[in-house]
């Protein structure tokens, strides 16, 4: 499933940069030229065929945001491209906006003619200086050659884009964190509705995608919906840019068809666990994401098929864990990740990241008592019921997971403690 011969819409090679010239010799911006010879409904009629979804972990179909900006009676609209990439294990934009620099950019404008966005901000984490420098060069670039800014390709329709590098908050990959991040404010996630799409940056309908959603629009919009609908599966059409590290022999950026096994993308790609390893658990979606356990590898990279089997695809993260890894340990680094990055706004989140870094820290010294499993239950459930955003929802994921698949290990953890309480009451 992993063989892509010509559908590809990523390279992946990390010795290949597509720089501008390389970029228009491959057919780059063609896609543009023909969008702009017809009305915007032309492109977007395409797009929506194709049935592609969003690719940083919501799945929603981009279509339908485009259409719902472009349906907007304030004609004063935004378009943002969100490159803050901050879930951990997660490292695939960064790779595309360093090697593919062009072709995100041609997605920007593409979605940004199609949603009527005249004003563009790529948001770039501030820990990603070497990409900012690149797509400011880009950006400069492609200027020049009439293909942004006023006028392009002398049409009617024009984009002004610029850079704005974050604060090096994790919060601020949340849309509306993000937005208050722009505006000058705390990177705090604001009440939905109204979404970005209706009242979004300064109160203007705004379109927000990632890196990898845009970047696929050109390919779509060049070779045509039918041929990216016939890739992958029926509820997950095209492929899905693959974030492998961990103990695998190759780590790196895979691009994979929807419809691949985590297990294929493991051995195929990854090359499988190291000589005399074998897998202990996987982290599939970064920190907010889940832990399964190997008997789920045979699963299909689908949000249908992930969805019923308790996985979360998020952005695309896969770290593997062969059976040297500590359970416990793993689930820790991750909880004190989340209680680092919390804004506190919300109680759930704040206090309950609190008291579960407490209790990880009894388990860790050897303190906890069997009890607290089901504490730990408790709070997990609470902060994903009852959060305020989306990032602190998820905040408890790896921990509610690894109780379900893994609740042998905060066992043993109790018995070392009921063994040296029994021990000292037969002294």
């Amino acid at each position: 499933m992993i063989d892509l011969h010509d559908n590809r819409i990523f390279n992946t090679n990390p010795n290949d940069t597509a720089d501008f010239g390389t970029y228009l010799s491959a057919g780059g911006f063609s896609a543009l030229a023909n969008a702009l010879r017809q009305p915007p409904e032309t492109a977007l009629r395409e797009l929506a065929r194709s049935e592609l979804r969003g690719r940083g972990g919501a799945a929603f179909p981009i279509a339908l945001k485009i259409e719902s900006v472009r349906q907007s009676q304030v004609t004063d609209r935004y378009i943002i491209c969100n490159a803050d990439e901050g879930e951990p294990g997660t490292f695939k934009d960064r790779f595309i906006l360093t090697h593919s620099p062009f072709q995100v950019l041609e997605g920007i404008i593409l979605a940004a003619y199609m949603s009527g966005a005249t004003q563009g901000i790529l948001y770039i984490r501030h820990e990603y200086p070497e990409v900012q420098q690149v797509m400011i060069q880009s950006i400069r670039e492609a200027e020049a050659a009439g293909y942004l800014g006023e006028h392009i390709l002398g049409s009617e329709f024009s984009l002004d884009l610029r850079i704005f590098s974050g604060a090096g908050s994790y919060l601020c990959g949340e849309e509306t964190a993000m937005l208050a991040s722009i505006e000058g404010k705390k990177g705090r996630p604001r009440l939905k509705p109204p979404y970005p799409t209706q009242a979004g940056l300064y109160g203007m309908p705004t379109l927000i995608n990632n890196v990898e959603t845009l970047a696929n629009i050109p390919k779509i919009l060049s070779k045509g919906a039918d041929w990216f609908s016939h890739l992958g599966t029926e509820s997950s059409r095209g492929t899905k840019l693959i974030s492998l590290s961990g103990d695998v022999q190759n780590r790196g950026v895979f691009e994979v068809l929807f419809g691949t096994t985590l297990a294929e993308i493991i051995e195929k790609c990854g090359g499988g666990t190291h000589p005399g390893r074998s897998i202990k658990a996987i982290n599939i979606g970064g920190a907010s994401g889940v832990l399964i356990p190997p008997y789920l590898l045979d699963t299909p990279l689908d949000y249908n098929r992930c969805r019923k089997a308790g996985i979360t695809i998020g952005s695309g993260a896969l770290f593997v864990l062969d059976d040297t890894r500590s359970i416990l340990d793993n689930v820790r680094n991750r909880v004190r990740f989340f209680l680092d990055e919390s804004c506190g706004k919300c109680v759930p989140c704040r206090e309950g990241l609190r008291q579960v870094n407490r209790l990880m820290d009894k388990f860790s010294d050897g303190l906890a008592e069997l009890n607290d499993i089901e504490t730990l239950d408790r709070y997990t459930r609470v902060m994903q019921r009852a959060s305020f955003c989306g990032l602190g929802q998820a905040a408890g994921n790896s921990l509610s997971s690894s109780l379900a698949f893994y609740r042998d290990e905060y066992q043993a953890a109790c018995q070392i403690k009921q063994q040296d309480s029994d021990e000292e009451g037969i002294a």
